[in-house]
């Protein structure tokens, strides 16, 4: 299997190029793989008016940013949608929707693209109706479907986003097959990354290596049979790779996300690391915030990293990994990213494989994402 992290190299020459909104946390789902926080309720009455939003959708367009992403949660949930994509288009940004697709319908579908939303990514579990509906929590798979349509027959450039893990990986062919039918031009089968909720999943979400590797091959026969009406990304998880991930291209190099309550983050996981103070646009400048806050500047370049990575030949490749991995897994969000074999913290990666593999009894329950501080409702 090919190295986790992306091959693509992007210099954003100092620019945060692709800004990323998250404009509630809130979500119809109950998905058990969710990467918002686990205590997203907390922020429910603190998410930024329109007018907040479109100052620093004008500000990020000032520094230089081109691409900007409309998410959550369930970015639908906010009646002002409509107007910051337009906002956004007025600007010229390439604007994208990354949704699943529960509070879309034919009239706000033709009121987006008339607010000039380029793009659509939507949030599938399956290509099969049981499973989808127990990875999502809820009854969603036909609703979900009846949208994919509707995208389409409004003419929005689509990309299927199926997070991938052991309930779902045997289906593979029949998720392709399903994207290939809708006419979507792309197919992200993006093995489940494990923080916030997955994290608390992972012994029943991690696919085995054999999985892994089964999965790759159909894919890869997809592709051969079905060519250039189909782009398929495969994207594995970095646990059985012995090297991380090249997380964001670099902490703070390219990548910048706007939580619901205005704070500044260089990726949508980076809240877990609870020892940094994210500063909020509601107090500083999108420039002061990107260029010189200490957060921000924490993990640039590699002054800030320990022995094995401070020494490495690939650490221009890789940046040390995932700092939010680190933390979450090691606790201390500067030591290796355990998932490269050389951190001295890789044991904790080779045990969590192993956890996966012990046979669960029926009672071991997937935790569904649900509001309030505590995980509660179980769903088999």
């Amino acid at each position: 299997m090919p190295k986790a992290g992306s091959a693509l190299r992007l210099d954003g020459d100092g620019k945060p190029i692709w800004v990323l909104l998250e404009l509630t946390y809130q979500c119809p789902l109950q998905c058990v793989f969710c990467s918002n926080p686990v205590d997203f309720d907390r922020y429910r009455e603190n998410e930024l008016s329109t007018e907040e939003w479109k100052r620093v959708i004008r500000d990020a367009r000032q520094m230089g940013a081109m691409q900007i992403g409309f998410s959550g949660g369930e970015p639908t949930l906010r009646k002002d949608l409509e107007e910051l994509v337009g906002e956004a288009n007025d600007l010229g940004y390439y604007t994208n929707l990354i949704t699943s697709g529960i509070g879309l319908t034919a009239r706000r579908l033709a009121a987006l693209k008339e607010a000039g939303l380029k793009h659509i990514q939507l949030g599938f579990q399956s290509s099969d109706r049981a499973t989808a509906n127990m990875l999502a929590g809820v009854e969603s798979f036909d609703r979900k479907l009846a949208i994919a349509k509707e995208i389409k027959a409004h003419g929005f450039p689509m990309v299927l986003n199926v997070p991938i893990s052991r309930h779902n990986i045997a289906q593979v062919p029949d998720i392709i097959e399903l994207a290939s039918e809708l006419g979507v031009e792309y197919l992200e089968l993006a093995n489940v990354q494990y923080y916030n909720w997955a994290l608390l999943n992972r012994d029943r979400l991690l696919p085995t290596r054999e999985e892994l590797e089964w999965a790759e091959a159909e894919v890869n026969k997809a592709r051969a049979r079905l060519g250039d009406s189909l782009t398929i990304f495969f994207v594995i998880p970095d646990y059985y790779e012995g090297r991380p991930k090249a997380c964001m291209n670099g902490w703070g190099s390219i990548h910048l996300t706007i939580a619901p309550d205005g704070a500044a983050l260089p990726c949508s996981q980076a809240r877990t690391i609870d020892t940094l103070e994210f500063p909020n646009v509601r107090e500083h400048s999108l420039e002061w915030l990107w260029r010189e806050s200490p957060t921000f500047q924490k993990f640039r370049g590699n002054e800030w990293m320990k022995e094995p990575c401070r020494s490495c030949d690939e650490r221009e490749q890789d940046f040390g990994g995932c700092r939010c991995q680190a933390l979450l897994l090691t606790g201390d969000a500067a030591n290796a990213d355990p998932a490269c074999s050389k951190s001295p913290h890789h044991h904790l990666i080779q045990q969590a494989i192993v956890q996966s593999e012990i046979p669960k009894k029926h009672e071991d329950s997937l935790i569904a994402r649900q509001g309030g501080h505590h995980p509660g409702r179980n769903v088999t």
